[in-house]
């Protein structure tokens, strides 16, 4: 992991977790050594951040110049802790970390009085759980693929059970309770094309790119939902 990122995600961690946090938890939260966690608090310190306690006791993140103040009302900020907790159930382990990870760092940043308010028991989330079939791919594969405007191969067992291997231009993710969808121009039918990322299997990259046609190709497939969606409602 490069330097830069670790002490980043080290940040992260000192910020989205209860303090003071021992050197064994944040060493398991940013997956490096203890004695390398060591190295990393020095260097933060060194660097200008504020970081209170020592081995044996814990760490707390007391002032983090990385962060500009900011401000955001009442209302805001329970808006942004009812997205970011729906990720629990719409996001992928990955995407849900990521938005935690900047929650928090967003929370670092607000003046004292919003900063507990955004710890107030109305802004939690809650759903009743329900079955999300497990995913066996790469997603972060797939996610890069989309930003990349590139190419993937898969497998795929539909609800029939067929299998049948497909090339897409994977044009954007659909998340939602139960399941997670990947949209995209099928290379073998010509046409659009959804995918349940739960049924996929050996994803691969491909070496198609179709830069910079995704906007317009993803713009064409949302005005054909709609036509249909307006057709279905005039019937």
């Amino acid at each position: 992991m490069a330097r830069q990122d670790r002490l980043m995600r080290l940040l992260a961690a000192l910020r989205r977790l209860p303090a003071p946090v021992t050197a064994d938890r944040l060493a398991v939260e940013t997956e490096i050594s203890t004695r390398q966690l060591y190295r990393d608090i020095a260097t933060l310190r060194a660097g200008g951040v504020l970081i209170d306690g020592a081995a044996g006791y814990g760490y707390t993140l007391t002032e983090d110049p990385a962060l500009p103040p900011q401000s955001f009302s009442r209302l805001e900020t329970e808006a942004l802790m009812l997205a970011v907790g729906s990720l629990d159930q719409l996001g992928d382990e990955r995407l849900t970390r990521a938005g935690k990870d900047a929650l928090a760092r967003i929370i670092a940043s607000l003046p004292d009085r919003q900063s507990r308010q955004s710890m107030h028991a109305i802004m939690r989330s809650w759903r009743p759980a329900v079955y999300r079939p497990d995913i066996t791919i790469d997603i972060e594969l797939l996610r890069e693929a989309c930003w990349d405007e590139m190419s993937v191969h898969f497998a795929y067992r539909d609800k029939q059970n067929r299998l049948t291997e497909r090339e897409i231009l994977p044009l954007g993710l659909s998340y939602s309770p139960t399941t997670l969808m990947i949209v995209g121009w099928c290379l073998l039918r010509e046409d659009y094309r959804t995918f349940e990322v739960a049924r996929m299997t050996a994803l691969a990259k491909g070496t198609t790119s179709f830069r910079p046609r995704r906007v317009e190709m993803l713009r064409r497939y949302v005005a054909l939902r709609m036509a249909e969606w307006e057709a279905e409602q005039a019937a």
